[in-house]
């Protein structure tokens, strides 16, 4: 519960933006008889145990219960982290919490392997009786074999592979140390712009792995330092700029035999100077595939990987002029070996088996969700409404679908056996609810937010832009200053059916401003060609469609003051926010920009090259969506913020724009956070951004 003297900012620092204490990592059991789940005691509590429901009884058991694997190990309630490749996926994934944070299951969900602190621990989830296997180092991403006998994990780069007595044998590593070279690891852009965060697979049968090698050595050095403790050495950090090299990455396979000893070394043959990045690896019952992508992300191909000699073979290819997303979930490989996938089919995106289309050119599908002998459970949304998000089943052989879920809100799933468990987040709920076959739910431990939100949506102007207008509880109709709130780039939405979203818009309306958030060109939702209208320019469209529906406001919302509109953002939306008052000055009157890309060519290869092409081949491109380049056209006030120990948004994005703003003399703000990343997990940094925001925003848009 909420504590007496909470304020919200503090109340959303506290509870890590109201998160904590929800069930999360589900999985389901192929006979459906258990559902196994993390989540922590309270709403301000990070530290996550370990439970599973019996859904027969609806009985939930504690199995790894955190509290007691602290006072066994003598670590804190934090559990400090002890590796460098645990921190970096932590980053990747924007993961805050601790305790078990992740975890793999054997093939019949019966045993469960993490680790907590580097320290690697496997828990029966039957008899709830967990034992710690020593290893001699701190391990990384453990992954139980499909028979439950092994666990896989990354030590010090090496892939390492122990019995469930501890017995270990290093499976993959070089012949001489390289610290540029790592053994099932994902590489950077991998974690943070392709959905794959691993870079290991069991086989269905437990004899084999496959394993990534990833060689960094190729990719620009970077140095991140802590200014505010000089005597600290500054991190070494490879990072991929955008026309500057990736990291070489092969896929391999060892065979591992009964006695825990390799056997042998397969590698998998492709061109890696045709096929750049690495995107997908699955391993079936009906064999191992990859999906590979070209550097211009244009081509997609699918192949079959012959496991005895390591040869591809081709079974599907997606080519666009534009670019190809890739799509979490997709492809997957059906057991009865045909290859499901998400492509761009007839103006949307559909869900496609083999060589047939499934669902409807009036859906936009968003991912494949998890497969079984008899369905394909995916997320989609109707092309007209991409504020929802919906569970939609396809059932095999036949191909019919039927959509799982109909209250307006965003849903999940996760599946097994007859089993289904949804997790939907709705607008006149404060909370997520977490159902089990749509009877029993999970507990939620998460708070209540401490301001309710008060939402409209809307779909706006020529191109109905949805768009979500927050306004203050009660207000009695006198003159409001506008705030925009947008992330407004791709692969992103804030305009959705849940009321999560909008509780720290909610809370900046509570202080007196009409918040406005909008989902322009290039969100994602509205059909291949909506998204397609950035290509090669991540500004102009972007910002023409906020100053759309800040045209339109009047009549939506008669009280909004539109000589008064200040417009705050984060990464994307901080890279929006500066470009609102550089180039429409006239309309957006303050800025506060929180860890903006100001140079497109400072940010990495596989997200800017995929909307902007190349530097070296698209040079003009780059220089005109520059914020840098730009620096001379400040008219307003702007509040620049940057994280310093950002390793994604690298913190000179910021630098770079305040020495050229000093340069051409305009006067700005720049608010550094010392120690801080991508993600400002720090309980008073977050709360104190909030309200350091709101002040600025205050004193510039005053009466």
């Amino acid at each position: 519960m909420s504590k007496a003297t909470d304020t919200f900012p503090r109340q959303f620092a506290r509870t890590q933006r109201l998160t904590l204490g929800e069930p999360r990592n589900i999985v389901v059991s192929p006979d459906g008889m258990r559902v196994v789940y993390c989540r922590s005691l309270g709403g301000s509590d990070s530290v996550n145990s370990l439970y599973v429901l019996d859904v027969t009884t609806s009985v939930e058991t504690c199995v790894a219960d955190m509290i007691a694997l602290q006072a066994i190990n003598g670590s804190s309630g934090d559990s400090q982290i002890d590796t460098a490749a645990e921190k970096a996926r932590r980053e990747r994934a924007r993961e805050g919490a601790s305790g078990i944070v992740g975890y793999s299951c054997d093939q019949q969900v019966l045993n469960a392997a993490y680790c907590v602190a580097g320290k690697l621990f496997v828990t029966n989830l039957v008899t709830a009786k967990t034992q710690q296997i020593n290893t001699s180092e701190a391990v990384f991403d453990p992954r139980i074999s499909p028979n439950g006998k092994h666990i896989a994990y990354v030590r010090d780069g090496k892939l390492c592979v122990c019995d469930l007595t501890g017995t270990e044998t290093i499976v993959a590593t070089e012949s001489q140390p390289n610290v540029e070279v790592t053994w099932g690891q994902a590489e950077f852009v991998a974690g943070e712009e392709m959905g794959r965060q691993r870079g290991f697979w069991w086989s269905p049968d437990s004899a084999s792995l496959a394993a990534c090698r990833v060689d960094n050595s190729p990719v620009a050095m970077t140095w991140i330092g802590d200014p505010a403790n000089p005597e600290t050495q500054p991190r070494q950090h490879r990072y991929p700029f955008a026309g500057t090299k990736n990291a070489d990455v092969s896929l391999h396979i060892f065979n591992i035999n009964s006695n825990n000893n390799t056997t042998d070394r397969i590698d998998v043959q492709w061109k890696q100077s045709q096929f750049e990045y690495l995107t997908t690896v699955q391993w079936t019952s009906n064999g191992l595939i990859v999906a590979l992508q070209n550097r211009e992300q244009t081509k997609l191909e699918v192949c079959a990987v012959d496991t005895s000699t390591g040869a591809l073979s081709t079974i599907q290819t997606e080519t666009d002029e534009h670019w190809i997303d890739l799509v979490a979930g997709s492809p997957t490989l059906l057991e009865d070996g045909r290859l499901a996938m998400c492509c761009e089919r007839n103006g949307v995106r559909a869900l496609t088996v083999g060589d047939h289309v499934v669902t409807k050119s009036d859906t936009q599908v968003r991912s494949i969700i998890t497969t079984t002998p008899t369905s394909i459970y995916f997320a989609a949304n109707p092309i007209t409404d991409p504020t929802v998000l919906h569970v939609m089943r396809c059932a095999l052989p036949d191909l019919s679908v039927f959509a799982l879920t109909d209250e307006r809100g965003v849903h999940t799933a996760s599946v097994g056996g007859n089993t289904i468990v949804i997790r939907s987040a709705t607008l006149h709920e404060k909370r997520t609810a977490t159902r089990v076959n749509g009877a029993h739910e999970i507990p939620n431990n998460a708070e209540t937010s401490l301001v309710t939100p008060n939402v409209t949506l809307h779909r706006v102007g020529a191109n109905k832009i949805a768009t979500a207008i927050v306004m203050p509880r009660d207000h009695d109709g006198s003159p409001l200053p506008i705030l925009f709130d947008p992330y407004g780039g791709p692969h992103a939405q804030r305009v959705v059916s849940a009321s999560g979203a909008y509780f720290a818009s909610q809370w900046f309306a509570n202080q007196g401003f009409c918040v406005v958030i909008a989902d322009g060109r290039g969100t994602p939702g509205r059909g291949t060609q909506w998204e397609r209208e950035v290509h090669h320019d991540l500004a102009t469209k972007v910002l023409e469609d906020q100053i759309a529906v800040l045209h339109e406001l009047p009549n939506l919302v008669p009280c909004a003051d539109t000589t008064r509109v200040g417009i705050r953002g984060w990464s994307f939306g901080g890279y929006l926010a500066a470009l609102a008052v550089l180039r429409a000055p006239e309309m957006f009157h303050a800025a506060v920009a929180g860890a903006p890309v100001t140079k497109w060519d400072l940010y990495d290869t596989h997200y800017t090259e995929r909307y902007m092409g190349n530097p070296q081949v698209h040079p003009e491109d780059y220089e005109s969506t520059s914020l840098v380049a730009h620096a001379h056209l400040l008219k307003r006030p702007l509040l620049l913020i940057h994280g310093l120990a950002d390793d994604n948004v690298l913190a000179a994005h910021t630098l770079q724009f305040s020495t050229a703003l000093l340069h051409h003399g305009k006067v700005h703000e720049l608010l550094a956070l010392s120690g801080v990343t991508h993600m400002t997990p720090q309980e008073v940094v977050a709360e104190n951004l909030l309200l350091h925001q709101l002040q600025f925003l205050q004193r510039h848009l005053a009466n």
